[in-house]
């Protein structure tokens, strides 16, 4: 029996260096495991880091963004009583090219400056209806899409309606309903 223990562990013994193919091979699965969990972790690490980094920015920005908003609003109010003044509901056809009729409805306030320009915005409402229509029918139900085509169609009421209601001070075009068919 010493025999076969004696032939045992000098099968089992290796000169330093040596490796049996099979070793080798688990070895460097084992390094290269090792190092893809490391890089693994750290690109995990820098995405939580970087989205919450992103999202930081993005609320405290937009928290003083509202800030400043209000500060504005606050001392506008201070200045005069905003006031808003209801144009109604706006039915346009839509330009285009296709079979079938596009329509829009757009419901329509006005952020005036001061509310003694009530009375002057009466006697001019009319116009600015009328400017309202004219650009209205031209669009096309492409124009309309997408917040971008919102904040457009807001910039171009607004140019249009304080140009017509001179010298009364439109601060804002506000919609309260919008609906294209």
């Amino acid at each position: 029996m010493s025999n076969e223990k004696d032939d045992k562990e000098k099968v089992d013994e290796k000169p330093a260096g040596q490796e049996t193919p099979e070793e080798g091979e688990g070895a460097a699965k084992k390094g290269l495991s090792k190092k893809l969990k490391i890089i693994i972790a750290a690109g995990l690490a820098l995405v939580v880091l970087g989205g919450g980094a992103a999202a930081f920015f993005l609320l405290h920005g937009s928290s003083e963004q509202a800030q400043k908003e209000d500060q504005a609003k606050e001392a506008a109010a201070e200045k005069g009583k905003i006031t808003y003044y209801p144009l109604g509901d706006l039915l346009v056809n839509l330009s285009g090219e296709g079979k079938h009729p596009n329509f829009l409805k757009v419901k329509i306030s006005l952020e005036l400056a001061d509310e003694k320009d009530v009375p002057l915005i009466d006697a001019i409402k009319p116009r600015i209806i009328d400017n309202f229509q004219v650009y209205l029918r031209e669009l096309r139900i492409e124009d309309l899409r997408g917040s971008a085509g919102m904040y457009r169609l807001r910039e171009e009421l607004l140019m249009r309606v304080t140009e017509a209601a001179q010298p009364v001070r439109i601060r804002d075009v506000l919609f309260q309903e919008m609906l294209v068919q």
